[in-house]
């Protein structure tokens, strides 16, 4: 299963000058419990700017750099490539940026959403979800508190079956 896995604000918004735009704790905590233990993919831009890596993940990096290759990683050259280290790996998660998710949004056979309540000015998006190729199954509403400047809502797609003549 590929999954893909982000934070959007309601105008799709990601980040801005790579950096997210918001801070919220519970999120960072469901990406780590879902992500831990699994494959990683994301682009060049995305993994600079981790502080380190991440625990008990492998890191896939997309890059058209040739002579890129940060220690204790996996680097590749195109979305297949990186499904293809990664397929062993029975929950594969695709982790960002913008252009990565637009790649990946073919591959993918889910979506792990959290939606951020807000519009806010970025640089980088998510790409929009197609209802006619993705079911949401699961939501779960988040409201703001001491620790989250900003609501929130989980929300879990999964892609909708093919039909076959």
């Amino acid at each position: 299963m590929i999954t893909m896995i982000a934070a959007a604000a309601e105008n799709n918004a990601l980040g801005k000058d790579n950096d997210l735009v918001w801070h919220l704790p519970d999120d960072f905590k469901r990406f780590k419990r879902l992500t831990s233990g699994h494959h990683i993919i994301m682009g060049r831009k995305t993994f600079e700017s981790f502080p380190k890596l991440l625990p008990d993940r492998t890191h896939v990096i997309i890059t058209r750099k040739e002579d890129y290759s940060p220690e204790n990683t996996i680097v590749v050259h195109s979305m297949e490539e990186a499904l293809k280290v990664s397929k062993l790996d029975e929950q594969a998660f695709i982790i960002g940026g913008g252009e990565i998710y637009k790649m990946g949004m073919e591959y993918a056979d889910r979506i792990e959403l959290t939606r951020v309540h807000g519009e806010f000015e970025a640089d980088t998006h998510f790409p929009e979800i197609n209802r006619n190729d993705w079911e949401l199954v699961k939501d779960q509403y988040h409201e703001k508190d001491e620790k989250h400047d900003y609501s929130f809502t989980y929300l879990t797609y999964d892609r909708k079956q093919k039909k076959t003549d």
